[in-house]
Order: structure tokens, then C-alpha cells, then sequence
């Protein structure tokens, strides 16, 4: 009897998974600015959120990140249009009416001459940082979000109740005013302009409010927020690892990040992350609560993570060996390059498009 629910328990990967194959693919994305390596990881991640994306509501945030991340490459492009790039260039593109400053804005200025060289500049910034977000907008997309908070340590549970909350209620949001115009036009009334946003968004709020009281009954039915007594030893070392842990993580990922860290940033980065694993687990003491049908990390979520991992650490070593084919030059303007083995090491994150479970299919 019990049978089927195990086997589509199984048939799930695990969601933390999804998020470590994301971030990886982001901290890549943080290696390079070259515009075809950076195009490669975006095609990348929307294959695979188009092979194994679930049909659920919170799984189509990642066409929202795909505009936010076009809005980042536009402003990037209209600040260094506006106000000027310290790049400097010869080939200019137009000429802008340049306002005065005061003296002590030296090194600012608005207006004037925009050159190819300083918007290439800032396409191969804001195409980074596009890159990163979709990443993001990849996991929220592939994890499901209430798996996700099942799995979170018994001392993260409160905040990842907020978390998912918070990530949910915009969905749910969309989906609703979704429903409400479809009926309005089955009725044959308006659903556009001032007027049927008015009528629409009332049934909207009042959706919103009446889910609002029915998650605090079950979390109040639950138990939610109650806690076990524990030492106060236990509590002060919890409080030390943790803290420690995460700023110990802080500084490793800043080192990791930046040319100058390179030799602390890993191991101050893994020391970090084994002092906050040890205080989450002393603080899941205070936890009551229990797991029913847990995820299991499985060979399958272990590969995943495995090709996010493989593509950041093959570009960040093409990045430390061969800087100029990762970030290519605007002075003098060129073309970018292609390399072939970082590209060749990119398609290494398209192995969940044939690893992990399809959610179309039945299991």
C-alpha cells in the first residue's frame, strides 16, 4: 500500500541539490565576463529548467528572473551612458551635453563623450551579474520550496519558514489574479484598465488575507515555535560556531571572489563551513519537530551537485591559467574569443537535463 507514495518520493530530487548546481553555476558565472562563456551558462541552466521544470506555480518565477536580468544589463548600460566609464576609448559613439559639477565631484560627471569601449565594458559587467541571477532564477524554478524547508536544519527552521512564505505569496499572488480575469472574461466583463484592476484586486487581498489565516492555524496547530530546554553551555557554543561559521564563510567566499584571496579563501571557507554544520546541528537540539518521508540524498542529487561543482572549478582554474581568453579586452576593442575547453567544461552543467527525474512523467 505504502509503495507508490516511496516510489515518488524517490523519483524527486532532492531540492538542496538544485540549489548547490546553482550556485555553482553562478560562482562560474563570476569567473569570466566573456560574453560567449556567459551565454553558454544561460543556455545551460534554461535547458535544463525546460527539461525538469515541475508544472507548479512557484516553478515559473524563472521567467521573472530572465526580465529582472535584462533590466540589470539596460541599467548598467544607462548609467555608464549617463554617467560616463572610467574605460577609456577612441572609438566614439555620440556625444551627450555634459552639465558642470561642482569640485568636489571630481571623477563624476554626466553627459558627455560615450565611447564602444565603455559600453562594452559595461555589457560584459551587467551580462555577469544577468548570469548570476538567472542562475538563481534556475533553482527557485527547479526546487520546490516547501521540500526544500523540510530539509533545512532543525535551527534554521523558523527563518525558513519565512523564507518560503515570502517566496510563495508572490505566485500564488499571480496565480490568483490569473483565475479572477479568466472568470471576468467568461462573464464578459472588463479585466483590464483602472477599472478591472479595482474589481480584480479586492477578491486578490481577500484571497490573500484568508490564506494569511489559515497558515498561522496550522502552524499554531502544529506546534509551531516551541523549543526543548538545553544547557546554557550548549546554547553559548551554538551561538560562537555559528556566528563564527558564517563570518568564517563571509570572508572565505570574498577571498575566493576576489585575485588577492586566492590562497585563504578556500581553507577559510571550509573551516567556516564545518564550524556553522557543527553549531546547526547543536542548535537543531532546541528543535521539536520531526521529518515525515524525509528526501534522501541519493547518487542522482550527488551528481548534480557534482556538474555545478566541475564547471566552477574548471573555469576558475581556465581563469587562473589563461586570463585573456576569460575576460577579454576593450582597449583596444576586439572580439571576443571562444575558447573551446571552458565552453567544453560549461556543458558539464547540462548533466541534470539527463540525470535527474523528469516531473512530467509518472512514477
Amino acid at each position: 500500500m505504502d509503495s507508490g507514495p516511496r516510489r515518488r518520493g524517490r523519483a524527486q530530487l532532492h531540492p538542496g541539490a538544485w540549489w548547490l548546481w546553482a550556485l555553482a553555476l553562478g560562482t562560474a558565472a563570476t569567473r569570466t565576463t566573456n560574453p560567449l562563456l556567459l551565454a553558454l551558462l544561460i543556455a545551460v541552466s534554461a535547458y535544463v529548467v525546460a527539461t525538469r521544470r515541475p508544472d507548479t506555480p512557484w516553478s515559473r518565477s524563472y521567467g521573472a528572473f530572465v526580465k529582472l536580468a535584462l533590466a540589470v544589463i539596460l541599467i548598467r548600460l544607462l548609467f555608464a551612458t549617463v554617467l560616463g566609464s572610467p574605460i577609456p576609448g577612441t572609438h566614439a559613439l555620440l556625444t551627450l551635453p555634459e552639465l558642470p559639477l561642482p569640485a568636489w565631484a571630481q571623477g563624476i560627471r554626466l553627459g558627455g563623450e560615450v565611447t564602444a569601449e565603455a559600453l562594452t565594458f559595461a555589457l560584459y559587467d551587467g551580462l555577469r551579474l544577468a548570469t548570476l541571477l538567472i542562475c538563481v532564477g534556475a533553482a527557485n524554478a527547479l526546487a520546490n520550496p516547501s521540500r526544500l524547508l523540510k530539509s533545512l536544519p532543525g535551527a534554521l527552521y523558523e527563518m525558513g519558514v519565512a523564507v518560503v512564505v515570502a517566496l510563495t505569496f508572490a505566485p500564488n499572488l499571480i496565480a490568483d489574479v490569473q483565475r479572477l480575469r479568466a472568470a471576468r472574461r467568461l462573464r464578459g466583463r472588463p479585466d483590464k484598465g483602472v477599472r478591472g484592476l479595482l474589481q480584480v484586486g479586492l477578491p486578490v487581498l481577500e484571497g490573500a488575507l484568508e490564506r494569511s489565516v489559515s497558515l498561522a492555524a496550522a502552524m499554531d496547530a502544529r506546534g509551531y515555535g516551541r523549543t526543548a530546554q538545553v544547557p546554557p553551555a550548549v546554547r553559548r557554543t551554538t551561538a560562537a560556531l555559528t556566528l563564527g561559521g558564517l563570518l568564517g564563510v563571509c570572508a572565505g567566499t570574498y577571498g575566493l571572489l576576489t585575485a588577492e584571496g586566492a590562497g585563504y579563501g578556500f581553507p577559510l571557507l571550509l573551516a567556516g563551513l564545518a564550524a556553522a554544520l557543527v553549531g546547526l546541528q547543536l542548535g537543531g537540539r532546541r528543535s521539536l519537530r520531526t521529518r515525515y518521508r524525509p528526501d534522501r540524498w541519493d547518487v542522482r542529487a550527488g551528481l548534480v551537485v557534482a556538474s555545478g561543482v566541475a564547471v566552477a572549478a574548471l573555469l576558475a582554474l581556465a581563469a587562473a591559467r589563461d586570463p585573456a581568453a576569460l575576460h577579454p579586452g576593450v582597449v583596444p576593442l576586439v572580439a571576443p574569443a571562444f575558447p573551446l575547453w571552458p565552453a567544453a567544461a560549461v556543458l558539464l552543467g547540462l548533466l541534470p537535463a539527463f540525470v535527474a527525474p523528469d516531473p512530467k512523467e509518472p512514477s
